[in-house]
């Protein structure tokens, strides 16, 4: 027998738990709800950490969800700094790593994602850093205080926003090393990622693609990044922005299935293979009712909190499918915002619509004639039409998209 019961639990501290919880309580769940989060921070935006609070632009307390009196108004019981070390869905019991037993009638599994860390020699010298919490944040603020190297190795959103936020803190030089020819070039293709590479050049920020980190030399600490086509880069700390890995730790053990993309495997309402189960934000693997049923991963908060709403609907017996468009958006320091909806993971044409010389322009994304994703900088209304185009499953010409306004 659990020690007590929930009607609703919520194992993860992020977005997508927290829109759970929010979601339940604005449907009418009358019940008790339980998130537990193994997180020391109340769930907070994750966006900031790597913008305007590593800038310092921002407090702690700016970048929470919901403020600490609201979990207490709502009803809600928010356990931070604990794991569920195991669960069992066949008794619809957890342990916490307290020694506590809780039993459940619907669950939330939405233990988001792990840091992707660099396996290279002197990658455990003082100096690197990953961002993914404030406190890694703090810790970076801290650590580079009088330098005048800073090398990024990647080429992603985290790497890309992280090196602007440092270049607009000025004082050092910032330098980006990464796989790819061209930043966000994965997301966006080779247009959009030269676009970016040319923005953030003329930001004064080293931008160094087409290279792989061999080695960080150092004694104790970082001294310099070595690439394997022999480059050596100078650099007083290191930050690497090179990905993440779904964190399915907890839903491997607990016998869940997983799918081919890393995630936990759902279906179109985002129910796990055990009833009761829900799954939602970095980890969920889905089927996409808008992708044709094709089965999708996605990262990033927005994402995240349009499926913890879902899952709070479906706890309640809604049935409903998630059909919310897979919306996007950062910011580069306070030079550039873009929005991304989509995704497109494979398309065969590229439409622009705009000016890149101007920096105002979308790209349109298709696949075989029909609508995968847009891009756009400075084009909130392309990215709202394109938004409802492929929401609508439409096919177009490059005509049409000219005409899309």
């Amino acid at each position: 027998m659990p020690d007590r019961s929930v009607d609703h639990l919520i194992i993860g501290g992020g977005i997508a738990a927290t829109s759970c919880a929010r979601t339940l309580r604005e449907s009418g769940a009358p019940g008790p709800i339980l998130v537990v989060s193994r997180e020391a921070d109340q769930p907070y935006h994750r966006p900031p950490v790597t913008k305007e609070y590593l800038r310092g632009g921002v407090a702690r307390t700016d970048i929470v969800l919901e403020p600490e009196q609201w979990w207490e108004q709502a009803g809600v019981e928010l356990m931070t700094r604990t794991s569920v070390t195991e669960l069992d869905t066949a008794a619809r019991t957890v342990k916490l790593q307290n020694g506590e037993t809780v039993g459940y009638q619907t669950a939330l599994v939405a233990t988001g994602a792990l840091i992707r860390r660099l396996s290279v020699d002197g990658a455990h010298l003082d100096g690197m850093h990953y961002l993914r919490t404030p406190g890694n944040a703090d810790s970076l603020r801290r650590d580079i205080r009088g330098a005048e190297d800073i090398v990024i190795v990647g080429g992603s959103y985290i790497a890309c926003e992280t090196a602007a936020s440092l270049a607009a803190r000025g004082g050092c030089q910032i330098t980006m090393l990464m796989l790819e020819r061209h930043p966000l070039m994965g997301s966006f293709g080779a247009v959009a990622g030269q676009w970016f590479r040319n923005m953030l050049q003329r930001h004064r920020i080293t931008v160094v693609g087409g290279v792989k980190v061999q080695e960080i030399e150092g004694h104790e600490r970082v001294r310099y990044v070595v690439c394997s086509n022999g480059s050596s880069y100078r650099a007083d700390a290191v930050v690497c922005g090179v990905g993440a890995l779904p964190d399915v730790m907890l839903a491997r053990k607990a016998g869940l299935e997983l799918g081919e993309l890393g995630g936990v495997l759902c279906n179109s309402r985002l129910e796990t293979s055990a009833p009761g189960v829900f799954a939602a934000g970095d980890m969920c693997e889905y089927v996409s009712v808008i992708h044709d049923g094709e089965v999708m991963r996605i990262e990033h908060e927005q994402v995240a909190a349009d499926q913890g709403a879902t899952v709070a609907r479906n706890m309640l017996g809604a049935g409903q499918d998630h059909v919310a468009v897979p919306y996007f958006f950062s910011d580069l320091s306070d030079w550039v915002s873009l929005e991304y909806v989509g995704p497109a993971q494979v398309w065969d044409e590229e439409v622009i619509r705009g000016s890149l010389d101007a920096g105002s322009f979308s790209v349109w994304y298709l696949e075989e004639g029909r609508l995968r994703a847009v891009l756009g900088v400075d084009r909130e209304a392309d990215v709202r039409r394109g938004r409802e185009l492929i929401a609508a499953r439409a096919s177009m010409t490059a005509a049409d998209i000219a005409a899309a306004a």
